[in-house]
């Protein structure tokens, strides 16, 4: 049996985004090739990097916050010896140094795995946050200085996986919300010789990798069948779930409280007949349907 097409089925799209387009060219081509106007994503990427975006599909962008909890993997290279205001290679060049040439190797092996932790973040000038309602890289561009506030990281795993110097590849597992380029930029910095981002791929977002992802020009109709797309009801994976009868069903569409069946707390999955019916929360004894799903 061929599963309906995205204008009635809802669930996660895994797309492998090419360097040289921005994610929302990528959340656009996805509308038009799925005809279908309600797609968003779970994170975006830098136009100069490749690799996993996680989009939305129909009223499963209601999701989106379920997602943010996940970690993101990352394959990166970083050259040693120059800074950028932007922090990657479409910058211009702000400071340069020939110190690299000294680095031991091994040091820079253990000041990569020296990430690992929780960090107070200096976020780049050239981002995407709001600064008094406009967006910082606007700001930045128009030759305005801007400050922004640090933002608290988690850096789950860090390890280099070839130095050859200048060039630094390492690969990070970290928290929603990192900047890449600004732990290169910082690594720079703490080896005496500054760094920018010149290569960065995204690998997974939690139990997601990219080598099951479909590249932009691929998407259609049909990939609802593939390997890229997950229903709306198997999408949350890490989140309980459970199953419900048909009264049960009909009760949580109309928004009334269920028991729970255990001491369960926080978020759950509900689902019947294999399609999302609600998001809800286990509260004090009941399941308080949150986000109910036609």
């Amino acid at each position: 049996m061929s599963m309906p097409s995205p204008k009635t089925e809802i669930g996660l799209l895994l797309v492998d985004k090419p360097a040289g387009v921005t994610s929302h060219a990528v959340v656009a081509a996805a509308r038009r090739a799925l005809d279908e106007r309600r797609i968003g994503h779970t994170g975006t990427l830098d136009p100069f990097a490749t690799g996993l975006l996680l989009l939305l599909v129909g009223a499963f962008t209601r999701a989106t916050e379920h997602f943010h909890v996940l970690p993101k993997t990352y394959a990166a290279v970083m050259r040693l010896g120059v800074e950028t205001d932007t922090e990657d290679p479409s910058g211009a060049v702000v400071s340069s140094s020939e110190a690299w040439r000294d680095l031991d190797p091994a040091a820079v092996a253990s000041e990569v795995a020296g990430l690992v932790g929780d960090h107070e973040q200096v976020l780049p000038a050239f981002s995407a946050k709001r600064v008094g309602g406009a967006r910082a890289y606007d700001l930045a561009r128009s030759g305005e200085a801007v400050e922004l506030p640090a933002a608290s990281i988690t850096v789950h795993a860090a390890r280099v996986t070839d130095v050859s110097l200048p060039e630094v590849s390492f690969e990070v597992q970290v928290s929603t919300g990192t900047y890449i380029r600004s732990l290169a930029r910082d690594l720079g910095r703490a080896l005496g010789c500054g760094a920018h981002l010149s290569s960065l791929r995204r690998t997974a977002i939690g139990p997601f990798a990219v080598a099951e992802a479909v590249a932009p020009e691929a998407i259609g109709p049909a990939t609802v069948n593939g390997p890229a797309w997950r229903s709306a009801a198997a999408a949350l994976e890490w989140l309980p779930r459970r199953a419900l009868d048909e009264s049960e069903a009909s009760d949580v569409r109309h928004g009334r409280f269920l028991p729970t069946r255990s001491e369960q707390e926080g978020p759950i999955v509900l689902v019947h007949e294999g399609r999302l019916v609600a998001i809800a929360e286990a509260v004090e004894g009941n399941i308080r349907p949150r986000k109910v799903f036609a």
